[in-house]
């Protein structure tokens, strides 16, 4: 436990000694604050009656219910914060692994009392940790935001962060996978973007296979979508979840449990191959 304690120690004050950690928190602060001053609601007994958006009057012909405003507005703009959430926590995070393995630091890393699987955990974790406070920070903050502009409470939208938690949790374990084979932070960053987005693109597996000539061709497309992360259906999850109440229909199609074991289990496949090869590899 002390070790691992230890660990994290270490990886936190690597990234604030390199800035990584200022620059991460610094950007949603940044857009925190936008959000804020961008804002701006003119509320009459329950309804709103009129709204700026970024200092552009809205036309309200008719007055609008605040609660469906606001979650509405949360619904959609969760998308925003699954892709900006996503893209932060990858870009801060994915070079762990290949700094780690710098001739000097990973000797001093070997030199310790610590198997080199607990190792790798315990900067996996350390990431998470980082990544999940910044998941935390942003959304909590624009919730209280709303919260405050509105007196509309909908815990959903918290809520909602952590199926993004989940989905950063599996891209870190596949940069964690891709950092110790090729100790390279470019590449982690590359490849894991390349994945998110081929999730995505595999959202229409059913056609693409109905598209190709080969029969093996669509088996391929088919076992790519069951064995790679499900992007695209864990984002439509967050907005489901987080519209449920006006979207009931779309909580049930889109919160199966398929989409979220299935990514998790590759997260795990990465991070325990990960560990193998990191126990087998020469420095």
């Amino acid at each position: 436990m002390k070790v691992l304690v230890a660990n994290i120690e270490d990886v936190m004050r690597e990234a604030a000694a390199r800035w990584t950690l200022i620059a991460y928190f610094f950007l949603s602060t940044i857009f925190i604050i936008i959000f804020a001053s961008a804002i701006n609601l003119d509320i009459v007994d329950g309804a709103l009656a009129g709204a700026k958006l970024f200092g552009k009057e809205v036309d309200m012909r008719d007055s609008i219910s605040i609660e469906k405003l606001v979650l509405g507005f949360e619904t959609g703009f969760s998308v925003f914060l699954y892709f900006l959430c996503t893209f932060l926590a990858i870009f801060a995070t994915a070079h762990l692994v290949p700094r780690m393995q710098e001739k000097g630091t990973i000797d001093l890393y070997l030199s310790r009392p610590v198997s080199r699987v607990k190792l790798l955990l315990s900067r996996y974790i350390a990431g998470l940790i980082l990544a999940g406070s910044n998941v935390l920070y942003l959304m909590g903050s624009i919730w209280l935001i709303v919260i405050w502009k509105t007196q509309v409470v909908n815990p959903r939208f918290l809520l909602g962060g952590t199926i993004i938690f989940l989905v950063i949790a599996v891209l870190l374990a596949f940069a964690f996978l891709v950092g110790v084979v090729t100790s390279s932070t470019a590449v982690s960053i590359m490849t894991t973007y390349g994945l998110f987005f081929f999730g995505l693109m595999l959202a229409a597996h059913d056609k693409i296979a109905a598209a190709v000539s080969e029969e093996w061709q669509a088996w391929t497309i088919e076992t790519l979508y069951w064995v790679f992360p499900k992007t695209a259906e864990l984002g439509q999850a967050v907005v489901a979840f987080v519209g449920g109440e006006v979207m009931p229909d779309r909580v049930l199609q889109v919160l199966t449990p398929a989409p979220f074991l299935t990514t998790a289990a590759f997260g795990v496949g990465c991070l325990i191959l990960a560990s193998w090869l990191f126990t087998r590899k020469e420095f």
